[in-house]
């Protein structure tokens, strides 16, 4: 056993009261506490004051959008909207439009808006005065949205009405009874268009040949007037400027478009048209009297017609058939393309009167009628 004195035990026993006296105090006072360090009262509401002003511009911004607030003067827009579009691009599209500032809040309110099951293909007039409901209810189409089935279809160039309601029925667009109804009775916001007449005819040279999408089943009126609709505007302020200055009406220049189209070989547009204008301006001295002569608008009047025309075709009592009609028919007879189209506003200057598909594929032109039949009496014109 070790050996203890008696000091010693002595100051052990202090030793432990202090360290006991000690162990009380701190649980009494607590854990030792870190002073604050004060933030200047100055700074602190200036900071406050500076993140509202920013929250509250940005907000301001962002409702100025939303309801179409300080966007000058309106604006009116032609956006198209297809079958490959998202919202994301629908966004993109308005933006490029000046319509909205902000594609990420569009789209966030399109989506609480549920605006895919609103929004459908087509080409849609919008303007600038439109809020974020105002265009999203813009772009509605009653034929169908966003996810309904869609067909696209391409409409060649030279189509008839006809033809053109016959290739939407067989692609399922609508019923071919129900299109033609619409091409008879619809009424057309357009100045082209003669809404007093129930004939498909009135639409003849405004359906404009073009690559559309559409629904299945689209409403019939919306599905043709999306036709009309890009006929009006391929119809430029130059182009109409130009049509203003030629002398002739919109309905005769189209109409003459549609001569050259069905009867260009695909090269010759402008020739074609030159003819055509030195028929119609002939006094008599190159013996056409402005008979057009053209074949193609006889077959108008006779859809059903198969092989050569012949002599008593040419005798049919009808304001097509330009063998007995001098001038132009009544209405186009089929639906140009712009380069039938600017043919007819440009077109070439010639002493050309006659022309005559050679079996290279390729019109042949004449400026008399000796050399003209001295064509069609050789090896080179098709017909031999």
């Amino acid at each position: 056993m070790a050996d203890f004195k008696k000091g010693d035990t002595a100051s052990w026993d202090a030793r432990e009261v202090r360290r006991s006296h000690a162990s009380q105090q701190a649980r009494k006072n607590g854990p030792a506490r870190r002073r604050r360090k004060h933030i200047n009262p100055l700074i602190y509401l200036l900071v406050v004051l500076l993140s509202s002003a920013i929250l509250a511009g940005v907000g301001w911004l962002l409702m100025s959008d939303f309801c179409a607030f300080n966007r000058g003067a309106i604006t009116n827009v032609t956006v198209e909207i297809t079958a490959e579009d998202d919202m994301g691009s629908i966004a993109g599209k308005l933006e490029e439009a000046g319509l909205i500032r902000y594609k990420w809040f569009f789209q966030l309110f399109a989506a609480f808006a549920d605006a895919e099951n609103e929004i459908g293909i087509g080409t849609y007039e919008l303007n600038t005065d439109m809020d974020y409901r105002a265009l999203i209810t813009g772009m509605r189409n009653s034929s169908g949205n966003m996810n309904a089935d869609t067909v696209r279809v391409t409409i060649p160039e030279g189509y008839t009405v006809a033809q053109t309601i016959a290739l939407l029925a067989k692609n399922e667009v609508n019923t071919e009874e129900a299109l033609l109804e619409a091409a008879k009775t619809a009424d057309f916001d357009y100045s082209f268009i003669d809404n007093s007449s129930e004939d498909i005819s009135r639409l003849e040279g405004y359906l404009f040949p073009d690559t559309y999408e559409f629904y299945i089943g689209h409403d019939p009126e919306s599905a043709l007037g999306r036709l009309l609709s890009n006929f009006d505007r391929k119809m430029t302020e130059d182009r109409l400027a130009q049509v203003e200055d030629s002398g002739y009406s919109l309905a005769e220049i189209i109409t003459i478009a549609s001569l050259i189209e069905k009867e260009t070989d695909g090269t010759d547009q402008s020739m074609i048209a030159s003819v055509i204008y030195n028929r119609l301006n002939d006094s008599g001295s190159h013996g056409t009297y402005k008979m057009l002569n053209i074949d193609a608008s006889l077959l108008y009047a006779l859809p059903d017609h198969t092989g050569a025309i012949t002599n008593e075709d040419k005798a049919v009592d009808s304001p097509y058939n330009l063998y007995k009609y001098a001038g132009l028919p009544p209405t186009p007879i089929a639906n140009p393309g712009t380069a039938s189209i600017d043919a007819a506003l440009y077109p070439s200057s010639s002493d050309y009167y006659y022309y005559a598909l050679g079996k290279d594929g390729l019109h042949h032109f004449s400026e008399t009628l000796e050399e003209h039949n001295a064509f069609l009496s050789s090896s080179e014109y098709v017909g031999n």
